[in-house]
């Protein structure tokens, strides 16, 4: 089948294994059209082979490279005239203690979680107004992780960055014009079969003051060599179905663990809230109405 010059167009990051691989085969099975970029271009020989430049166009890109991320970005606007959803997917995890990783690979694994998708969202929100008929807007689907909500031990620098970009992403979906009809929905995966703790995983020597069989760190090291539970075809699935969401939800779990970890975390929250309200509450300049502001922040924030 050839696609229809009306199917979605995807841009998508970190296509060459894993769910960004998955998703990129979903989608061109699906016969929607799609801007595959990586790193080694000559990872997707196989579909170069398969599909025509008509439904898939291939771009190296570093996303640490903001130039090669403009060029992309001009490349798919002439190769398609159009962009309907962008997946920010490109990524790998550090482990190690807080202690035991340099400054240095904390800082490449930012380059990588939050400023390379900061530099894509911006291009790809000029694309979805000002490229796209306007009102047709588009979608940014942001690959955090149950970890971007729940920090683990050894993984603080990867927490940070997804954290960081699940606020980015918050902030970016308020910023947005409703008449430009851009959406930003914010993926947490759980474990999934792929790559991810293996090749895509760098280790940091374990620091000896936290080698210990009991230690938080080595406790979590072990579990995370126990099979994960996600399958990454169903997972480009999903996410095939979030993107044509009229009124897509701000955050989506992918796998049961990962809803289950982002629920106790949630409710956690609330229920330490409700603890120290008094103490939240006492902090009040004296001539403030709390229970004004009470009212006022329900409304403002649907506070049921």
């Amino acid at each position: 089948m050839t696609p229809t010059a009306g199917s979605r167009v995807w841009f998508i990051t970190g296509t060459s294994q894993g769910l960004g691989r998955a998703l990129l085969e979903e989608i061109l099975k699906s016969n929607e059209r799609a801007v595959a970029t990586l790193r080694k271009p000559e990872a997707l020989a196989s579909l170069a082979d398969k599909y025509p430049p008509s439904q898939l166009l291939i771009l190296p890109l570093d996303v640490t490279k903001q130039e090669q991320i403009v060029e992309a970005f001009a490349a798919t606007e002439r190769h398609f005239g159009r962009l309907d959803v962008v997946v920010n997917n490109a990524g790998y995890g550090l482990e190690g203690e807080i202690e035991a990783t340099s400054e240095e690979d904390a800082r490449k694994q930012f380059e990588v979680l939050f400023w390379g998708p900061v530099h894509i969202m911006k291009e790809a929100i000029r694309l979805f107004r000002d490229v796209n008929p306007p009102g047709h807007g588009g979608r940014i689907l942001n690959i955090s992780s149950c970890g971007g909500y729940a920090a683990n031990p050894t993984l603080a620098y990867y927490n940070a960055g997804k954290f960081a970009l699940e606020g980015l992403t918050e902030a970016f979906t308020k910023e947005m014009l409703p008449e430009w009809n851009i959406k930003g929905i914010i993926i947490q995966p759980g474990g999934f079969r792929t790559e991810w703790y293996r090749s895509s995983l760098v280790k940091v020597p374990v620091h000896p003051k936290y080698d210990t069989p009991t230690s938080p760190s080595n406790v979590h090291r072990k579990m995370c060599e126990q099979p994960f539970i996600g399958d990454a075809a169903k997972a480009a699935k999903a996410l095939m179905q979030v993107a044509s969401m009229p009124e897509p939800p701000l955050r989506v779990q992918l796998g049961t663990e990962s809803l289950l970890i982002v629920r106790a975390k949630a409710r956690q929250t609330i229920r330490d809230g409700e603890k120290y309200e008094a103490l939240s509450h006492s902090t009040n300049c004296d001539e403030v109405d709390r229970n004004s502001i009470i009212e006022s922040f329900g409304r403002l924030w649907k506070d049921d």
